[in-house]
């Protein structure tokens, strides 16, 4: 869980990165979610955008994606949602206490 001076942080952090991932129609599928995984893994900190065809509301995406690969939203922006979550082997993001 982080606090609300980490979440600042990344949140300015998460401005100069831009989106790597999009969901579309099909949600917050097994796949999309693997793939976000792995990106977590490497990166730490990542941006997705939902689409316009995306069926299902956006605050539940983010709580689903981030439930499921452990991880914690750090913003919901519009159609976007920034993501954090600690690299098991070699984390980079140095977060203030």
């Amino acid at each position: 869980m982080l606090n609300s001076k980490q979440r600042a942080y990344l949140r300015s952090l998460a401005n100069k990165i831009d989106a790597i991932f999009q969901i579309g129609k099909g949600g917050a599928s097994p796949e999309l979610i693997e793939a976000i995984d792995d990106a977590l893994e490497a990166r730490e900190l990542i941006k997705c955008n939902v689409l316009n065809n995306c069926m299902e509301d956006i605050k539940y995406v983010a709580s689903a994606i981030s439930e499921r690969t452990k991880s914690d939203v750090v913003q919901i922006i519009g159609k976007k949602i920034v993501l954090y979550r600690k690299s098991k082997e070699k984390p980079t993001i140095e977060l203030p206490k």
